[in-house]
């Protein structure tokens, strides 16, 4: 950098560059019979072979690599120049460093779209070495594949590791598919409060967070679920938010502590015709992220073909056990906890044990997707009673490759059940139970104004984004994965 700059060459160029050409479009769009083009392209320089006074390189920009062919005679007619273009190019230029192009268009006796290089610009200068993967045979090795490294630097992971990039791009497509589907059906996309008074609409332990002016703690949201409520008694038909969700947990595989989730409401609607909805949603985002409904996950073949199966979740502890907790009550459920291997606590109560002895003993096995249905009623604090059935709510969970992807239910729209739900899940939380619901007697008024019969659903982008990618970490799906702090060594 410093020599550069000796010479007169800033590394770190202010004007513009014009492109205007990329390199995935000049492979695809040339024909050998046609006049030669003129093109300016602009990249990262990912190698380099220097054959005495011609050089080959690859550039690499926003859409693929391409082949440049430079001769010291074509960038450097004048014979004073020729020095300085040995030293700056065969010395001064490094792998990884951005350059700009000028030049024509031209296939290669060995058949390899090329560009003719009547130019070359320097756009900015790399102090770092890139950690080059090789390949040898299509086999690629002295990889960049430590996942530490590559999640903490995911800029370097994006430049060097194929198929990064596109496992994102597929991320955008997803979103906007999902986007377009509710905007198509006359959905409106609004934005609610992240920072809330109450941490409202899921059980999960909450950030806190104070603000200095109010003097009052505030918390990161878990859920949109309750202002997204609010607006549906303020008159709106259908409302969605895709945006981020904070939860207090641990970290894993399938968990981030932010993470992003799509919750849509519609008024009128029940929890059979939200099934029917979402089926149809994934099976428009698989065929339009990927041109199939199948997408491989690690070893399984899953198929987002619509219809799903329907089955009840005591129907599906039933089936995989051979227990039914159907009118147990709260002491014999431990005892079949235990049985399944699930560590009981004196705050679980009987929501809490049967969501346990599911996670437990069938959540894994659910490979296709599948709605599970008519969750008991503490399981569901937010949720409208079964019509038909005692003691169930109207409630489903999509399970796809062993995990939920999706929660719906016929929303809880009578203001005095709601209280008292509430109520029940404070009387957990003083057992100790640390994700138990607050009340939010804000949202009671709320519905004491009247909410119409409605339905909602919430669903995880991440774990959606997973399975169109075939990828079984979340830290794959997210650009910057929350991680443990850097050593400092």
């Amino acid at each position: 950098m410093k020599e550069l700059r000796a010479m007169g060459i800033d590394p770190y160029p202010a004007a513009m560059y014009p492109t205007n050409a990329f390199a995935t479009e000049i492979k695809e769009n040339f024909k050998d019979d046609d006049e030669p083009r003129q093109v300016c392209v602009a990249g990262r320089m990912m190698s380099r072979r220097i054959m005495g006074k011609a050089s080959f390189i690859e550039l690499m920009d926003s859409t693929g690599r391409i082949q440049v062919y430079i001769t010291r005679d074509d960038i450097c007619p004048d014979e004073e120049d020729k020095e300085m273009y040995n030293k700056v190019f065969k010395k001064l230029l490094d792998i990884g460093d951005f350059i700009g192009i000028e030049g024509f268009v031209f296939r290669t006796q060995m058949g390899e779209i090329t560009i003719h290089a009547k130019k070359l610009t320097v756009l900015s200068k790399s102090l770092r070495p890139l950690p080059i993967v090789k390949y040898k045979d299509g086999v690629a090795y002295d990889k960049f594949d430590d996942p530490d490294l590559r999640y903490r630097q995911r800029y370097v992971d994006l430049v060097v590791n194929e198929g990064v990039k596109e496992t994102f791009l597929k991320r955008t497509k997803v979103i906007r598919t999902l986007r377009s589907v509710l905007d198509e059906a006359g959905y409106t996309e609004v934005e609610t409060p992240i920072l809330q008074p109450i941490p409202g609409g899921a059980s999960a332990r909450p950030f806190i967070t104070h603000h200095n002016t109010l003097d009052i703690d505030l918390y990161c949201r878990i859920a949109t679920e309750l202002y997204l409520k609010r607006l549906i008694v303020g008159g709106f038909e259908g409302v969605y938010e895709i945006g981020k969700n904070f939860r207090n947990e641990g970290m894993d595989r399938n968990h981030n502590p932010e993470f992003t989730c799509m919750e849509l409401y519609v008024a009128y609607k029940d929890y059979n015709w939200m099934m029917d909805f979402t089926e149809k949603l994934l099976e428009k985002i698989a065929l339009e992220t990927n041109g199939t409904t199948k997408v491989m996950v690690g070893g399984n073949e899953v198929d987002f073909k619509a219809p799903y199966r329907r089955l009840p979740i005591l129907d599906a502890i039933k089936e995989k056990t051979g227990f039914d907790l159907d009118g147990m009550s709260e002491e014999e459920m431990r005892e079949v906890a235990k049985k399944c291997g699930v560590e009981v606590t004196p705050s679980m109560g009987k929501g809490k044990l049967i969501d346990e002895i599911f996670g437990e003993t069938c959540e894994g096995t659910f490979i296709q997707p599948i709605f599970i249905t008519d969750y008991p009623v503490e399981m569901s604090p937010l949720t409208k009673m079964h019509r038909s059935k005692p003691g169930l709510t109207e409630r489903f969970e999509l399970m796809v490759n062993g995990k939920e992807l999706a929660n719906a239910y016929s929303e809880l729209n009578d203001p005095i059940d709601q209280y008292e739900r509430f109520q029940d899940q404070l009387r957990l939380s003083q057992k100790g139970d640390d994700e138990a619901m607050f009340i939010d007697q804000d949202f009671v008024r709320a519905l004491e104004y009247g909410m119409p019969p409605t339905s909602g659903i919430g669903i995880g982008i991440d774990r959606l984004v997973m399975l169109m990618t075939g990828q079984q970490a979340i830290q794959e799906v997210l650009f910057f994965p929350q991680m443990k702090p850097e050593s400092k060594d």
